[in-house]
């Protein structure tokens, strides 16, 4: 067992809390090493693992991907700097899409609420007569929708 970290030190050494380790666990994230009393124990390699996890959240990864990805590495094994170039590179379109609407959002924000209204129904500069409204819910001209 002193080659195990219990969930106290793996939390304190990861910067991840206790709570959130169990919940990577519920969710098949990661293992533990059940020792005399039910407590948790886990393999020191599983401090790599966890910061794959942040990092992947850090991007924007749901959990689902997270798992996806980390399901394609046999027997919870931590993912190495291969599998990490293999994963990240097919996370590049995703992150690109969110990097260009991020980038469209910072361009287009003063003209939206520049004003103050905060409100595209009752705008008479920018959304005269809720003109936005006829293209569908949402933040239509900051979702890509053009003026007519």
């Amino acid at each position: 067992m002193e080659s195990l970290l219990s969930i106290g030190l793996l939390a304190k050494r990861s910067g991840v809390a206790a709570s959130a380790l169990r919940f990577y666990e519920e969710q098949g994230l990661i293992k533990s090493i059940r020792g005399t009393g039910g407590r948790r124990h886990f393999a020191r390699e599983i401090l790599r693992r966890v910061a794959f996890i942040r990092m992947a959240q850090s991007v924007g990864l749901s959990l689902d991907q997270i798992r996806a990805a980390l399901a394609g590495l046999p027997d919870q094994r931590t993912p190495t700097q291969a599998d990490w170039t293999r994963l990240s590179s097919s996370w590049r379109p995703l992150l690109q899409a969110r990097i260009d609407s991020l980038i469209a959002l910072r361009e287009q924000l003063d003209s939206c609420i520049g004003c103050g209204c905060l409100s595209l129904k009752t705008c008479k500069l920018y959304n005269p007569d809720d003109c936005a409204g006829r293209l569908g819910n949402g933040p239509r001209y900051l979702l890509g929708d053009r003026p007519a």
